[in-house]
């Protein structure tokens, strides 16, 4: 699975929101810096191209879904962030928002609890 360009991403967020959505509905989702329709068009093709998004034809519009869900991209992602960024360790990952102060002890309290019922039930 390819990384998407950031334009690429919020396409694809419109599109995960939309559920299946014509070129002027997903144009009418942006709300900052607005792409021409065609170069819009042109980006939802390319996804297309990439496997990320399918369509259906209507006469000579297409309306168009995705075949690739949030929750596979964000794995891949995710796996690809933590490898290149945290030398593989969801630990260096969780220091670094601990560090950042993006992460409280409560929410960490909380994902420990997840984790152990998660072991229980396995």
């Amino acid at each position: 699975m390819q990384k998407l360009t950031n334009k690429e991403e919020e396409i694809m967020h419109i599109l995960w929101k939309l559920k299946k959505a014509f070129v002027k509905e997903i144009l009418a989702e942006i709300t900052e810096d607005q792409p021409h329709y065609n170069t819009l068009s042109t980006i939802v093709r390319n996804l297309e191209e990439k496997g990320f998004v399918s369509h259906k034809a209507f006469g000579n519009t297409h309306q168009y879904f995705p075949v690739v869900s949030l929750e596979e991209y964000r794995k891949r992602f995710m796996h690809t962030a933590i490898d290149h960024y945290f030398n593989s360790s969801y630990k260096n990952m969780v220091s670094h928002f601990a560090k950042e102060e993006k992460i409280s002890a409560a929410e960490l309290r909380e994902i420990l609890a997840m984790i152990e019922q998660q072991e229980q039930n396995n």
